[in-house]
């Protein structure tokens, strides 16, 4: 009785260490996400910014000569 009991506290000392481990990986994750996300947003508003700069000077430029 007492080496299954030893045997369960092992056991739960190992589940409680890897459950540790598993939380620190979800929360490194979990930052890489949101710093993705963030990337993301960024270059959205790059592209949008380029998109409207680039309607704007081809509206200012003039038509090319015809022959």
């Amino acid at each position: 009785m007492e080496n299954k009991i030893i045997d369960l506290q092992s056991k739960l000392a190992f589940q409680d260490e890897n459950i540790n481990e598993l939380n620190e990986v979800i929360t490194d994750q979990q930052n890489q996400l949101d710093q993705l996300r963030e990337e993301i947003r960024l270059l959205n508003l790059r592209i949008v910014s380029v998109a409207e700069s680039s309607n704007i000077s081809e509206e200012k430029e003039p038509p090319p000569p015809h022959y």
